[in-house]
């Protein structure tokens, strides 16, 4: 259990039914660790400014998390959290690691468009 306040993703058919409902999507696929807490801080920052995306977790070691380890963006991969960013059901960006508040910006604005003010 990830203990974030962001909406948590338990399996692989929760996934499935996201992508499919949903336009823009990120989900950050971690653990409660060093790197990981930092990405999950800034995308509960980012949800109330982001309302055209829709915002994830899913736990690393949940075996229904095959969906995202095994993606071919994720390959080569050496830390996490991964980060991926749908468009229309399709991987539009991963990253991995710790990111930081203006790195998330970027490309949630390059990919999903800025925030209406």
């Amino acid at each position: 259990m990830l203990y974030t306040n962001l909406n948590h993703i338990e399996s692989a058919s929760q996934h499935a039914k996201i992508l499919s409902e949903n336009e823009n999507v990120m989900v950050i696929c971690g653990r409660m660790g060093p790197m990981c807490i930092p990405v999950y801080e800034i995308a509960e920052e980012l949800e109330g400014d982001y309302k055209h995306v829709k915002f994830f977790d899913m736990e690393f070691d949940n075996p229904e998390s095959h969906v995202i380890r095994n993606l071919p963006e994720v390959r080569g991969f050496m830390g996490i959290p991964f980060t991926i960013y749908y468009k229309n059901g399709k991987v539009v960006k991963a990253t991995s690691s710790i990111q930081n508040r203006s790195q998330v910006t970027a490309i949630l604005n390059e990919y999903f468009g800025a925030p209406s003010k």
